[in-house]
């Protein structure tokens, strides 16, 4: 089994795009459209303001890996996150991010995809993260931030109000309009 795993994830670093390893597979993920990338953007660059003023963790943009050692998944790759752990390098990072965001494409709607995100969130939660946000860039509730100590009952952001991701990222800020172009 241990094998196996690390095949995988030399495996992983070979594939052109981003994917992750989900029930021993290499699972692609297809590539996101102009609003949800650059929403992600947007993020990453809010925390990396955050990471150069406080020193307390490193933000990560788009299809950076994550490697964690969960029944079912081996690693994440999150649109935007904030990690805690030691700089790998150029490695994946080892454990989870403190912080995850998942920013919804257009493939990421209706009940099998809820059912997805869902399972995906406590994944997370089971890894070691404590706050993943659900940005949803179609719908009145933009941000969805679920809380590891809550996973079932999100604090909702919608325009005209500033989202945190709070206790994972201490006193991190960002305005939800600031996510659309």
């Amino acid at each position: 089994m241990l094998q196996q795993r690390k095949t995988l994830i030399e495996d992983l670093y070979k594939v052109d795009g981003k994917a992750e390893i989900f029930n021993g597979e290499i699972v692609h993920e297809p590539p996101t459209g102009g609003a949800p990338s650059r929403a992600s953007l947007e993020i990453a660059i809010s925390l990396r303001g955050y990471e150069k003023q406080t020193q307390l963790g490193i933000a990560v943009t788009d299809n950076a890996g994550f490697l964690v050692d969960l029944p079912n998944r081996q690693s994440f790759s999150p649109d935007a996150a904030f990690y805690t752990g030691t700089p790998p390098g150029m490695r994946f990072f080892e454990g989870a991010p403190v912080f995850a965001v998942e920013v919804r494409s257009e493939g990421d709607y209706g009940p099998r995809a809820e059912r997805r995100m869902a399972e995906k969130r406590r994944d997370y939660f089971a890894a070691g993260t404590l706050v993943v946000w659900d940005v949803d860039l179609l719908g009145e509730d933009v941000v969805r931030v679920y809380c590891a100590e809550d996973p079932e009952n999100p604090t909702v952001f919608r325009r005209g109000s500033v989202a945190n991701a709070e206790p994972a990222v201490p006193g991190w800020r960002m305005a939800v309009d600031d996510l659309f172009d």
